[in-house]
């Protein structure tokens, strides 16, 4: 793996560190052998990657148009149209349809058309692009990427081959990181390190962004530097919060929650999604946790539906203290 050029310097290392052959690629080994074969035997078939935010979908198929055409050719054998594009009805009518239906004299095989965030396309579009596929197979290869499979209709997924690119694992992760830690001379602490693959849940873009912007931030890469620089609740904030559910009465707790939320400048969503992750550590009986996650759930969906905070904070607060009399109760009988 080479050294990125000088001239990247400026580039966001997402970019800087995107790999461009299919060799660079850190997972989906058989994702990526599979579609490998596919253009030695000159078979590649429509292609439909599907999956989560920044595990290698855009990358692989950038890569194996790498493979396919040489510098020269990429802008005359390439159509690339991200969801920055306008792509209703009208472009696949009039671009794509121009791009597929035009053959090219100096290059024999086929053109290859690249719809990113295609589960942002209409329906109507969709519908209009199912009869370009058909209609320029010979001529053109087209590939969908797009995190959500149920948005693209039925038509267009029979006539692909598809693809699912899950999450990466945090040993896959790893290696990169450490190179990009390397080749920008970051200082980061096992703490941080940790911190990063937690946070970034799987995705590749994410730790490299969170990585970037806590080396600009600070001088060293710790945990709570990490925390501090997305906004996201310390390991120590969310204990001292589940100590004043389950041990203040509801008014110290919620004037302690609030004031530490002020402070830190923190979502309560963050804080539900952390508390939902300690709750589970916490020897609890069934019926007790039971609960807990369904009134949780709730205040989450009151969120996610805009309600306010402090209404569901309250919510939190008193979940918690049914659990607290539960407990009790189960403990006296």
């Amino acid at each position: 793996m080479g050294v990125p050029d000088k001239k990247n310097v400026n580039l966001p290392w997402v970019e800087k560190y995107r790999p461009e052959t299919l060799q660079d690629l850190i997972s989906h080994e058989d994702i990526i052998s599979t579609i490998e074969r596919f253009i030695d035997t000159d078979h590649l078939p429509h292609l439909l990657l599907y999956g989560p935010p920044g595990t290698g979908k855009t990358s692989t198929i950038l890569a194996c148009a790498r493979k396919l055409y040489t510098p020269k050719e990429f802008n005359s054998m390439v159509l690339e149209l991200n969801a920055s594009d306008d792509r209703g009805i009208g472009v696949v009518r009039e671009r794509i349809l121009n791009f597929a239906s035009t053959r090219t004299i100096f290059k024999s095989g086929f053109k290859l058309v690249i719809l990113d965030e295609a589960d942002a396309m209409t329906n109507d579009a969709q519908n209009a692009l199912r009869r370009v596929i058909e209609k320029f197979t010979e001529n053109v290869r087209f590939c969908l990427i797009c995190n959500y499979l149920s948005k693209i209709i039925p038509a267009i997924q029979s006539r692909c081959t598809r693809f699912r690119f899950g999450p990466l694992a945090s040993e896959q992760i790893l290696p990169r990181l450490n190179y990009v830690i390397e080749q920008e001379q970051v200082n980061v602490s096992e703490d941080g390190r940790k911190a990063l693959l937690t946070l970034c849940g799987g995705d590749m873009r994410r730790i490299l962004n969170i990585l970037q912007s806590t080396s600009m931030a600070f001088d060293e890469v710790t945990e709570d530097n990490v925390y501090s620089c997305v906004g996201h609740p310390l390991r120590i904030d969310i204990t001292n919060i589940l100590n004043w559910m389950l041990n203040e009465e509801f008014e110290t707790a919620y004037k302690k929650v609030s004031e530490l939320k002020v402070a830190k400048g923190l979502a309560l969503h963050d804080i539900l999604t952390e508390l939902h992750t300690y709750s589970h550590r916490i020897e609890f009986p069934v019926e007790a946790r039971v609960k807990l996650i369904q009134d949780m759930s709730e205040v989450e969906w009151h969120l996610s539906a805009g309600a306010s905070e402090k209404l569901q904070l309250s919510a939190v607060i008193a979940a918690f203290a049914k659990v607290k009399y539960m407990v009790a109760e189960m403990a006296s009988t």
